[in-house]
């Protein structure tokens, strides 16, 4: 059974934070029509998100393709909340459900003896 590697969890919510915000600050400073984030957001917020992840994949020395899988997993449970809650509870969802998804990467190299790379 895959445990959770705890500072690669606190290392990936936080790179993956830090990133989304910054990349939030800096479209909220571009002078768009709020029109624009209401008929594109659907498309403008997922290839951020995705973004985002490639980033993150690279500081956090994870593989890219494992860290989009984990993109996903975030981005469809921030939808889930989203459509529940509210825009900011789905993104803290998102970002929860993509770094408990990036932290089972250590547990997962550990038990294939270092080969997941």
């Amino acid at each position: 059974m895959l445990g959770v590697d705890r500072p690669l969890f606190w290392r990936a919510l936080l790179t993956q934070g830090l990133l989304v915000g910054l990349l939030f600050g800096t479209l909220a400073a571009l002078p768009l029509p709020h029109g624009f984030f209401e008929r594109w957001g659907f498309l403008v917020g997922p290839v951020a998100w995705a973004a985002c992840a490639l980033v993150s994949a690279r500081l956090l020395r994870l593989p890219l393709a494992f860290v989009l899988f984990c993109a996903l997993a975030g981005g469809v449970a921030g939808v889930l909340v989203l459509l529940a809650a509210s825009h900011l509870a789905g993104m803290v969802a998102a970002l929860l459900v993509f770094a408990a998804s990036c932290s089972g990467y250590g547990t997962l190299r550990e038990s294939e003896g270092g080969s997941a790379r």
